[in-house]
């Protein structure tokens, strides 16, 4: 199969339309091609008149670790040309970025998830894109996650920079999808373009990511195919005083680390509540003690999530509940545990960074109503899943 990138650089009469254009590339470090060699290298070397580069979160080289991290704008060494951040003193694009190219050719590994900012990024390219008459071009690439689609839908008024838009927590699209989404929402005009992959098949083989290719980081935490399909849950104890595992080698693929909460004892408690919430992988107990960040230094007890390898089940596989179980098992053992974390998260500074992430309240209020029931939860999310998938169905390119 091509990702959007190897057909650009494969299909002469694709590269033509950009002869005498001067263009921007949006990257990060899994911007490469089928051979590894990183987009902007290789657009280049293809006679392409790249004339500015942008790095998203984490930055183009991928090197910030953690959120609200920022990446200064630079000049890159070998080319010459100006490197903008787009998490920086902005997260939006300036007219100064926006006029240093004709077209934008945005390149970003997704991991399928609205939290994942690089969609908020796209949304806002494609916005100032319309103000200033450029064109965007996504080279689209797989979704690791999959076709199915989980949990609520954000909140009109809840948007932030890790919820553009009213989707689920876990989308189901491509990025170059997701635009035609964004077009179709928010009446954008705006001259775009789907560089579409050639055999792409998300729910073949690798269910989303396809086995001949190789996994590299699009971000410093994003490891492997088994964290990028657990994120969707996952991702919600950035808002948490657990541990996600960050300091160890296997981040955001945990249900939670903590030093005063005992695994073995919320496992069992999920699986009086909820056990068809835990199909589709195997939870495995696990100590981990953090170099950095929460709980750094300190031994802590975990549930590790295997989302892999014979123990994956695609279509039963519900990150988002199983990470939202998990907390409701957590209130149920430990009533007056501090689960929430107050901090600012991703610049929102005045609401809890749970109801961020779950762009509104509803889940953190689900897990500290003890009269509520995994029924609640399933029913509230389930309407929400159904108008998501047929909102979108029309703009599905696979």
């Amino acid at each position: 199969m091509k990702f959007g990138i190897d057909r650009l650089l494969t299909e002469p009469d694709l590269l033509r339309e950009l002869d005498g254009r001067r263009v921007a590339l949006i990257a990060h470090p899994a911007s490469v091609t089928a051979a590894l060699n990183h987009s902007l290298d290789a657009l280049i070397a293809a006679g392409v008149n790249v004339t500015s580069a942008f790095g998203p979160q984490h930055g183009l080289k991928g090197d910030k670790q953690d959120n609200m991290v920022e990446t200064g704008d630079e000049t890159d060494p070998t080319y010459g040309i100006p490197v903008f951040s787009l998490y920086g003193e902005v997260r939006r694009p300036t007219g100064q970025m926006m006029s240093s190219a004709d077209v934008f050719l945005f390149d970003l590994q997704d991991l399928g998830c609205r939290i994942y900012t690089f969609v908020t990024t796209l949304l806002y390219l494609l916005e100032e894109a319309a103000k200033t008459g450029k064109s965007v071009w996504v080279l689209d690439r797989p979704n690791p996650a999959g076709r199915p689609v989980e949990g609520t839908l954000l909140v009109p008024g809840q948007e932030s920079f890790v919820g553009a838009a009213p989707m689920p927590m876990r989308h189901g699209l491509t990025l170059g999808e997701m635009g035609h989404w964004f077009i179709d929402h928010f009446g954008l005009d705006v001259d775009y373009r789907v560089v579409a992959m050639e055999g792409w098949q998300p729910d073949g083989p690798g269910h989303g990511w396809p086995q001949d290719r190789i996994w590299i980081n699009p971000s410093p935490n994003a490891a492997n195919v088994n964290m990028a399909r657990a994120y969707a849950g996952t991702v919600m104890l950035e808002g948490t005083t657990l541990s996600e595992g960050r300091g160890t080698t296997r981040p955001l693929e945990v249900l939670f680390g903590a030093p005063d909460v005992d695994a073995r004892s919320v496992l069992a408690e999920m699986l009086l509540m909820a056990p068809e919430w835990i199909s589709g992988c195997a939870l495995r107990e696990c100590w981990f003690e953090p170099t950095f960040h929460k709980h750094a230094g300190t031994l802590c007890n975990a549930l590790m999530i295997h989302a892999e390898g014979p123990f994956y089940g695609h279509d039963n596989f519900r990150p988002w509940r199983l990470q939202a179980l998990a907390f409701k098992a957590i209130r149920n053992l430990y009533p007056d545990y501090e689960i929430w974390r107050d901090f600012p998260y991703e610049y929102e500074l005045e609401r809890l960074a749970i109801d961020v992430i779950n762009g509104g309240p509803a889940l953190r209020e689900w897990v500290d109503n003890p009269d509520a029931t995994p029924h609640d939860l399933d029913a509230m999310a389930a309407n929400d899943e159904a108008s998501w998938i047929t909102t979108v169905r029309g703009h599905l390119l696979y």
